[in-house]
């Protein structure tokens, strides 16, 4: 659970971005998937603020954030939020969307960035050709064209599952809190509003010159696309490993957490002390 005491806005001058933020040390960030906010990592914000600073933002558009009334892009909402709070380098943890921000912010703003976890993603321009997607897709459009969200949310958590399950499969609390999630960013919008996001580009010819530790952390029957592409990031980037967690689909941080935190805490303790 979120508690409200830990929870901030920054303005930008524009609108606000709402983050959480609790513990003390490092910087951790964490940064949500598609759709959702930071309470996806409430298992994560649990475990590591006992030795971390940790920092949840809702990205724009999103949770408890504004939406976009102009040009922007969110690797530029995190470094701002970044420099506002004065982190300093941070490791940035993002899964699905998240990851595809931490990437575009080490791109974009490589001062703010010590390390990166990715999960699920490789870089902000994807290429999907599962069929299992497509299938997704589908479900989405038709739900779009009969008014239907339940249907549309219950297709787009699909992605919890993984191609080789179903929804029924999946704990039913975390399947809950996802379509929460998304459906509470969904209330946010509609259909007919201009799409303000303004894409990073080149980002995989670009992701060779990122010099920091990459770790993704994958779950294990995740879509063959999104384990494909963090396979590919890893393998482009200087420094760049892959881990798994077994038996988990999109979301191994919300089903697994405890697997999830020890792959995440082995890596911190491989990355330099500051000034070591």
């Amino acid at each position: 659970m979120t508690d409200a005491s830990d929870v901030f806005s920054f303005d930008d001058g524009r609108s606000h971005l709402a983050y959480r933020d609790t513990g003390s040390g490092r910087p951790l960030v964490l940064v949500h998937g598609g759709l959702l906010d930071h309470r996806m990592w409430s298992d994560q914000i649990a475990a590591f603020a006992a030795d971390y600073r940790v920092i949840a933002p809702d990205a724009r558009g999103h949770g408890g954030s504004s939406n976009a009334t102009g040009p922007f892009r969110h690797t530029d909402d995190l470094a701002a939020l970044l420099r506002h709070l004065g982190t300093g380098p941070a490791i940035l943890v993002g899964l699905s969307m998240g990851g595809a921000i931490a990437v575009d912010t080490a791109l974009e703003h490589p001062d703010v960035v010590e390390a990166l976890v990715v999960s699920g993603v490789g870089t902000s321009e994807p290429e999907f050709k599962d069929p299992w997607l497509g299938e997704i897709e589908a479900e989405e459009a038709r739900a779009m064209a009969a008014g239907d969200l339940e249907g549309w949310i219950t297709a787009f958590t699909r992605l919890a599952a993984g191609p080789h399950r179903t929804l029924d499969d999946v704990d039913p609390d975390i399947v809950r809190t996802l379509k929460d999630m998304t459906r509470r960013t969904l209330a946010k919008h509609t259909p007919t509003e201009p799409d303000h996001q303004v894409p990073v580009t080149d980002t995989w010819a670009r992701a060779a010159k990122i010099g920091v530790p990459v770790l993704a952390i994958n779950g294990g029957i995740d879509s063959d696309d999104h384990l494909g592409m963090a396979e590919r990031l890893v393998r482009s980037v200087a420094d760049g490993r892959t881990a798994t967690v077994d038996g988990t689909g999109h979301y191994p941080n919300m089903e697994r957490p405890d697997a999830f935190n020890e792959l995440l805490d082995d890596f911190l303790r491989t990355l330099p002390v500051h000034g070591g």
